[in-house]
């Protein structure tokens, strides 16, 4: 299992590098359903895979002129500190609840994929707003991306392309790198708040990553080769059927403790009627 992890590693990687983004959501159902991490630590885990593989693939594209220092850091810094919230927000939440949240935003990306790209193209010129008009606008959608981010872990690049190309009129090609940046600032935040919460075994977390960066690579030098409208398609479908099966399974769960709980609250009124056998059976 631990060699499929690393395939799926490197698959996780391939997918950011062919479609600027979406790969990392598959990150957290890696780590729980095939390697049999915990979903909080799955979770903190997740985190540093993406930023590292982000930051990798940002400065790829900073090569290439595709990010906006100015604007990656005005979204970026603002989601670090809703990444960091959102991280000590968890503790609160069970960890099924935060896969049934990531189920749901596994949800909301597929639909977003097979609906297709319909963000304009034409934002080439120069954006002449006023920073503080800018920082106005994109600040409520960094600190929701950010708190997602602590919450279920991911990277929320299908969150942050859209929010550059239309508040902040970034061109479509380097929202795409911007957003890379961006992931990489909320994702080192949403990291550093799990720390001393979660156990973490850092040396295979550092392979998992190293996989992921190479395959993050790779699928860059992919890019003009592939198909990209039919890949995003196949992958949406492929993300809608893993979304439902984390969504099922956690429900289902979530249902068992809610029914569980009902029954240890019932517990002390029983017991005051003279039904003394009601501990061993909840038990």
């Amino acid at each position: 299992m631990i060699l499929l992890g690393f395939a799926l590693a490197a698959l996780i990687g391939l997918t950011l590098g062919l479609l600027g983004g979406g790969g990392s959501i598959l990150t957290v159902p890696v780590l729980v359903y095939v390697l049999g991490f915990p979903a909080k630590t799955a979770i903190a885990m997740s985190l540093p895979v993406v930023g590292v593989t982000s930051l990798i693939s940002a400065g790829v594209h900073w090569k290439l002129g595709n990010v906006r220092i100015q604007t990656a850091i005005m979204f970026g810094l603002v989601a670090m500190v809703g990444s960091f919230a959102g991280a000590k927000l968890s503790v609160f939440l069970s960890g099924g609840v935060q896969l049934t949240l990531l189920a749901v935003v596994m949800l909301g990306a597929a639909v977003s994929m097979l609906r297709g790209n319909r963000l304009s193209e034409n934002t080439d010129e120069a954006d002449a707003t006023s920073f503080s008009r800018r920082f106005a606008k994109l600040a409520p959608a960094a600190l929701a991306v950010g708190v997602l981010t602590g919450i279920v872990g991911i990277g929320g690049g299908f969150l942050v392309v859209p929010a550059l190309v239309i508040l902040a009129r970034v061109p479509m090609r380097q929202a795409v790198g911007t957003s890379l940046l961006v992931i990489a600032m909320n994702s080192a935040s949403g990291f550093v708040g799990y720390l001393g919460t979660v156990q973490f075994d850092w040396g295979f977390l550092s392979v998992f990553t190293a996989i992921a960066v190479a395959g993050a690579l790779v699928g860059t030098a992919l890019t003009a080769r592939v198909p990209q409208a039919a890949l995003k398609r196949a992958f949406a479908v492929f993300l809608l059927v893993l979304a439902v099966f984390v969504l099922v399974k956690n429900l289902g769960a979530l249902r068992q403790s809610a029914v569980r709980q009902s029954a240890v609250r019932a517990i002390p009124e029983r017991v005051s009627r003279g039904h003394s056998d009601v501990l061993p059976a909840v038990l």
